[in-house]
């Protein structure tokens, strides 16, 4: 899978807005997933309370560098270790993905056109799916 350059054009032009917001959506996200689905707090009892911060940092960088993820490959190792401890499973993407998209657009407001959405829901997918299969391999190994 490989992101249109549609969706990095549309990522990139509102990287501004993203990154001074990173931590407030990703506040938003927790609030919504964990409303959504109480079951999915357990997945993060031991994350502590900044871990918005984490995923803010995540996502600037993400928006920073959507366009050569090579740049981000020790990050997303690092990042598919902590969701493998954490027992995050392919079925959990959709429901982050969900809540990521919404809390984008709660903070966001205007600037969350449709066609942003697009671009986010893309991205994340693309995200997502990276993530899987590294945490894939890991489960294997881990757990032969």
């Amino acid at each position: 899978m490989k992101l249109s350059q549609k969706t990095i054009d549309t990522v990139k032009r509102i990287a501004n807005p993203v990154s001074v917001n990173a931590e407030s959506i990703a506040k938003r996200m927790y609030e919504i997933l964990f409303e959504k689905h109480p079951e999915m707090e357990k997945l993060f009892d031991e994350a502590g309370a900044n871990h918005h911060k984490k995923l803010a940092l995540a996502v600037i960088a993400f928006v920073d560098y959507i366009d050569d993820l090579d740049v981000l490959e020790n990050t997303l190792e690092k990042i598919a270790v902590e969701h493998v401890k954490k027992n995050i499973k392919p079925e959990h993407y959709p429901l982050i993905e969900k809540s990521i998209l919404k809390a984008i657009k709660d903070v966001l407001g205007d600037v969350a056109t449709n066609e942003v959405i697009d671009a986010w829901r893309e991205a994340f997918s693309f995200l997502s799916q990276v993530l899987i299969e590294k945490e894939k391999k890991l489960y294997k190994a881990w757990y032969l």
